[in-house]
């Protein structure tokens, strides 16, 4: 029987921007802490820190509230699944700290609606039905299915603006440790930016797939169209085949 992706809920809400870069109030996992506290130890978290408080104080405004959300909700004994963004939403209100969900009672965002449009294509199921208007994650986030951006903030308005500051060097310590763990994970990489995380994971023990980002501008497009890519339905077989279809019912 062919594992099927849940309805998603939307939830979670939270304030809707960043107020301060302190790490010890970002709730994660236990299993993250690790790997979370050696970063902010580290030379590249304490630049990252010192940015986002210059920053701050210069009034910029800073998605999302909780940038480590994707580490609270999905303890690394849990991962199925790993959808990497890039970076988050720079619009108010819509970045809620988990790659491609928005918060509650936001349109849904092109690559968003490509995704859901995939995913029916794939199982034959209509749209998520949500109890607020939106497409939030949450539901996936907390079944299994880490939605790790490889950069966690962003400046309202300025798509990228915090690339490069750090980040990447958690977010790769994440991915390895994912790759690394004791139990095989479907790796769905999206777009030439997820596909650059490739050399970080263990092809041989997890399932990695691979197609154009879902963005309008390339969804449709060669070599790897995203839709079309049936990466839902393949992941539900993996993930059965595995046994971890009741832990992940997609």
């Amino acid at each position: 029987m062919q594992a099927q992706f849940p309805e998603m809920s939307a939830g979670g809400a939270a304030p809707d921007q960043l107020i301060s870069a302190d790490p010890s109030a970002w709730a994660v996992a236990q299993g993250w802490r690790p790997v979370v506290d050696q970063f902010f130890a580290s030379e590249a978290g304490g630049k990252l820190l010192a940015f986002l408080r210059g920053r701050l104080a210069e009034g910029a405004v800073i998605f999302p509230p909780q940038p480590l959300r994707a580490l609270e909700l999905t303890p690394p004994d849990a991962v199925r699944v790993v959808i990497l963004g890039q970076d988050p939403y720079h619009g108010r209100g819509q970045a809620e700290g988990l790659a491609f969900s928005v918060a509650p009672g936001v349109a849904l965002p092109p690559s968003l609606r490509n995704i859901f449009k995939e995913l029916q294509r794939d199982l034959g199921r209509p749209p998520p039905a949500f109890p607020v208007p939106g497409g939030s994650l949450v539901r996936w986030a907390k079944r299994g299915v880490l939605l790790l951006n490889t950069c966690l903030t962003v400046e309202e308005g300025q798509p990228a603006s915090h690339a490069g500051r750090g980040w990447e060097v958690l977010t790769d310590s994440i991915i390895r440790q994912v790759s690394g763990g004791p139990q095989p994970v479907v790796f769905m990489l999206w777009g030439a930016h997820a596909q650059s995380k490739r050399a970080l994971i263990d092809a041989g023990r997890h399932q990695v797939l691979l197609a154009n980002h879902p963005s309008p501008l390339s969804a449709l497009r060669p070599p790897l169209p995203f839709i079309g890519c049936g990466h839902f339905s393949q992941a539900a077989e993996w993930l059965k085949q595995a046994r971890h279809e009741a832990v992940l019912d997609f």
